[in-house]
């Protein structure tokens, strides 16, 4: 703005600014998280009960929680409460609780290890958790907990994460070689009606944009390594 290219600085500010408010209001972020959180429905329990509940982390802000030496759920509580309910639904089902840590500079701290608490006072006995706590993603989520648990031919596991999440996840175990029922949590919109929905809160805007783009470029990367079966998965096999 200082230089001999003023102008040209005034209009890419006045085109940012309206590019955010359009962000910030507008339904863009429902429109790229619909096709996300809509892709698994439901899970079936009519289908007879699980063998094993998986839950992927990303609750715990780590960091946080070693500052603080005690758990911080910076998001996604649902994770932490559908196995708890789960687990008295299905007594005879292994928890299976998969997280490391996903910070660039290594850390002691575990998310797995700050989960374990939370999930024993929603009434988990401790016996029945499983830890994985050396993945930093979902990949490793996959590998890590396939190597721990070794499923068997026609043992029945769940796959718990927050419904944008899903189709990667869900893609990733089935590249593992790690057949899972997807069970959605955490959903961050409503159905279909609110889809063109504007939205007075800007924050909320940008944030549900945030979290989708970012799962958006998760699955065109992930697809490109060989991961996944393919950009999108849905219900049906790879």
């Amino acid at each position: 703005m200082a230089t001999r290219f003023a102008a040209v600085g005034r209009k890419l500010a006045v085109a940012t600014l309206v590019l955010l408010a359009l962000v910030a209001f507008s339904p863009i972020g429902n429109l790229l998280l619909y096709p996300l959180e809509s892709r698994f429905p439901a899970w079936d329990p009519s289908r007879g009960a699980p063998d094993g509940i998986i839950v992927l982390g990303g609750s715990i802000d780590t960091d946080l929680s070693a500052a603080h030496r005690t758990p911080v759920v910076a998001h996604a509580a649902d994770r932490m409460l559908a196995p708890a309910d789960l687990a008295r639904r299905y007594p005879n089902a292994r928890i299976v609780f998969t997280g490391g840590s996903a910070n660039l500079v290594a850390t002691e701290a575990k998310e797995a290890d700050y989960t374990a608490p939370i999930l024993e006072s929603l009434g988990i006995p401790k016996e029945r958790l499983i830890l994985e706590r050396d993945s930093r993603n979902t990949w490793e989520n996959a590998i890590f907990t396939k190597q721990l648990v070794t499923p068997k031919p026609g043992e029945r596991w769940l796959l718990v994460t927050s419904a944008f999440h899903m189709p990667r996840a869900m893609g990733i175990f089935r590249k593992a070689g790690f057949d899972v029922e997807a069970y959605p949590v955490d959903w961050r919109m409503g159905g279909r009606d609110g889809l063109f929905a504007f939205t007075r809160n800007g924050a909320d805007g940008l944030g549900k944009t945030d979290v989708a783009v970012r799962e958006w470029i998760g699955l065109l990367a992930y697809r490109i390594m060989g991961r996944t079966g393919e950009l999108l998965p849905g219900p049906g096999k790879d």
